[in-house]
Parts: C-alpha cells; sequence; structure tokens
C-alpha cells in the first residue's frame, strides 16, 4: 500500500500553509506597528498638529493661487506672511491692552474663586495662592521666624521645584509649537510628494484609494478649521463686547480667552465662561456691576447662553456647507477620550482627529466594507469609489 500524499494534495497543503504564515505575519505586523504608534503617541499627535498647521496655510495661500495667478511656493509665501501681519498688526494694536488685561485677570481670579469658596462653602483646588488662612498662618510664620533662618532650607527646595517643573513645562510645550510649525510648514511646501510617500506604502492596488481618503480628509479639515476660525472670531468679539456692557473687568482678555476654548468642542465654550463667571462673582451687589447693576452672574450666564445661541443658530447654519458634519455626541465622547490619552495637547487636536477618523470610518467601513451609502464630509458626492 502506498501511503505517500499525492503531489496535487502536498501543493494545496503547502499553499495553505503560506496562506496560514502571511496572516500570522499581517497580524504580528499589525500588533507590532500598534505598539510602535502607541509608544510614539506624543510623536505622532504632534505630526498632526503639523498637519493642521500645513492645512492653515495652504488655505490661506488658495486665494493668491487662485486669483493672481502665483505658483505654490509664491502663494504659500504670500499666504503665511499674510497670516503673520494679521497677526503682527493685532499684537501691535491691541497687544498692550491685552496683556494688561491678562495681567489683570489673573490677579483678580484668585480672589473671585476665594470668594466663591466663601459663599458657597467649598475647597476649589489647585487656586495658585494659599488662601486667607494660609496667608494668616504665613504671616505669624513671619513674625516668629524659625530657629535656622529666616528661610527653610525646605522652603526654597520646593520652590525650586515647582520653578523648574514649571520650566520644563513651559520649554517642551514651546518645542512642541515649533516642531508643529515647521513641519507644517514642510508639508505644506510639497503636500503631494509627501502624500505620495505614504500611497507608496500600500499595494498598488489599494494606493488609488487611499489617494483619495486623504484628500477628502484635507478637504474636510479644510472646511472644519475653516468654520471654526470664523466662529472663534464671532464668539470672542460678542463675548468681548457683552462683558464690556455688563462692567466686568479685562473684557478684551475674556473675549480672547472665549475665542480660544471655542476651539475645543462641546467642552470649549462651558470652559470658555469659567473666567467671567468669577469674576461677575466679585461684582456682584457692588455699584460697578456696569448697566446690570448688583446681577453681574447672571448677565454673565446669560450673555453666554445667548452668544452660545447665536452661535449655533445663526452662524453655524451660514457656514454649515463649510463644516464636517460629524455628530455632536461623537466630538463629546472624543474630547473625552483622546483627552485622556493625550492630555492637554490631544483635547486641543481632539476635534480635528475627529473630523479625519469619521471620514475614514464612514468612507473606507460604512461605504466600502458594508455597502451603505454614507455622506462623507469633505466630499462633494458619493460618486463611484477608486480602486
Amino acid at each position: 500500500m502506498d501511503d505517500r500524499i499525492p503531489p496535487a494534495a502536498e501543493g494545496r497543503e503547502r499553499r495553505a500553509e503560506i496562506r496560514f504564515l502571511r496572516r500570522v505575519l499581517i497580524l504580528a505586523a499589525v500588533v507590532v506597528t500598534g505598539l510602535f504608534l502607541w509608544a510614539a503617541r506624543g510623536a505622532v499627535l504632534l505630526a498632526f498638529g503639523a498637519t493642521v498647521v500645513a492645512v492653515l496655510l495652504l488655505a490661506a495661500s488658495r486665494p493668491f493661487q487662485r486669483h493672481l495667478g502665483l505658483s505654490r511656493g509664491w502663494s504659500l509665501l504670500a499666504g503665511g506672511g499674510t497670516v503673520l501681519g494679521v497677526l503682527l498688526l493685532i499684537g501691535a494694536l491691541v497687544g498692550g491692552e491685552v496683556r494688561s488685561q491678562v495681567t489683570d485677570l489673573g490677579a483678580r481670579l484668585p480672589d473671585a474663586a476665594r470668594s466663591l469658596e466663601r459663599r458657597l462653602g467649598i475647597n476649589l483646588p489647585d487656586l495658585g495662592q494659599a488662601s486667607a488662612e494660609e496667608a494668616g498662618d504665613s504671616a505669624s510664620r513671619q513674625e516668629a521666624p524659625p530657629a535656622n533662618g529666616p528661610i527653610g532650607v525646605s522652603d526654597l527646595s520646593d520652590a525650586v521645584q515647582q520653578i523648574a517643573a514649571f520650566s520644563v513645562l513651559l520649554i517642551d510645550a514651546a518645542s512642541a509649537l515649533v516642531l508643529a510649525l515647521v513641519g507644517g510648514i514642510y508639508l505644506a511646501a510639497s503636500p503631494n510628494f509627501n502624500r505620495r510617500g505614504l500611497v507608496a506604502l500600500v499595494p498598488k492596488a489599494q494606493q488609488g484609494r487611499l489617494e483619495d481618503l486623504f484628500e477628502t480628509c484635507g478637504r474636510a479639515l479644510h472646511g472644519w478649521l475653516l468654520a471654526t476660525l470664523i466662529s472663534m472670531a464671532a464668539v470672542g468679539v460678542l463675548v468681548g463686547l457683552g462683558t464690556w456692557m455688563i462692567g466686568l473687568p479685562a473684557p478684551v482678555a475674556l473675549g480672547l480667552f472665549a475665542a480660544v476654548t471655542e476651539f475645543v468642542p462641546i467642552i470649549g465654550p462651558f470652559v470658555g465662561a469659567v473666567p467671567a463667571l468669577l469674576l461677575a462673582l466679585g461684582q456682584s451687589g457692588s455699584a460697578n456691576g456696569g448697566w446690570l447693576g448688583g446681577h453681574a452672574v447672571f448677565g454673565t450666564a446669560l450673555l453666554f447662553l445667548v452668544v452660545q445661541q447665536v452661535e449655533s443658530n445663526l452662524i453655524a447654519p451660514l457656514i454649515q456647507r463649510r463644516m464636517a458634519e460629524v455628530p455632536p455626541v461623537l466630538l463629546l465622547f472624543a474630547v473625552v477620550a483622546i483627552g485622556s490619552v493625550f492630555g492637554l495637547a490631544g483635547v486641543v487636536l481632539a476635534a480635528p482627529l475627529t473630523v479625519v477618523g469619521y471620514v475614514a470610518v464612514q468612507k473606507l467601513y460604512v461605504r466600502q466594507t458594508l455597502g451603505e451609502p454614507a455622506k462623507v464630509p469633505g466630499e462633494a458626492s458619493p460618486g463611484p469609489e477608486p480602486g
């Protein structure tokens, strides 16, 4: 009896083993790549921040390229120079006022927070200054200096450690900002070259699909960024004017803070209202409450409610065609989830990250994998899929 395996069956078994080994290697490569990206998540987030900067620069250069016929390099230089010129002009016009008002705001907020503590009988964490009782204890200690000298070694060591920690944090933030700006300039200078380099990493059968995905994500980010900047400017102006009418101190700084926090969806508007409400708490019951008199807290809360209603129901519909239509509940949980992984930088970039992820899921999974119709932000019409 011949126990040898027929050549055809042996060939099928070998091909099955090769397919199984290929699947194992692909799975191992995916796992290793995932672990590498997780270990380098800070660099990945920095690269995405550079991408957002590149989208902003390309959006600023587009009018020069379209209407004046300039080349990409010259239009990019003109667009970047325009953005820088506008920022310098704003700084020259209101920079001194903003600095003074920000300083005044920083000096007033601890007192306002302590006033809130006394009224509500609560303890707010991280006030930045000692409470009134701690200040009294400090004064009593100064009246009776310790035996080993007027300043304790441990106090000096704590102060040095706090200064060093703050300096490291400031240097890290400044370095990340500079790297994002420089990386954004390089990406904006040659976007097609960088995109083709990434597309070349996938099989040729999927390159057209990935190229289309990148272009769609770029258009979606461009629309989201333009709409967000318009909303930020509108909210900042409305809050600045409103707090000035109410009679709160530092209205320019309050408007600027509200405009900056508007960049973070859902959570940002609530954070932007906190300094104004704290200052309004100190104004309530005083004669310096502006045209609202002693009802500054009520007027401030009403102001931010009206501003958000105007932004949601008037400004947003006007720019709706440029906005990436991402469900608000998805944005809310994305801000929380991405912030828990990446920290404050993740909170700042949570919205554009969500836009890109939403485009990829709608395009690659819902439409191409499930075969369901899906409206993809940044895409004029579904149309036929490439590849």
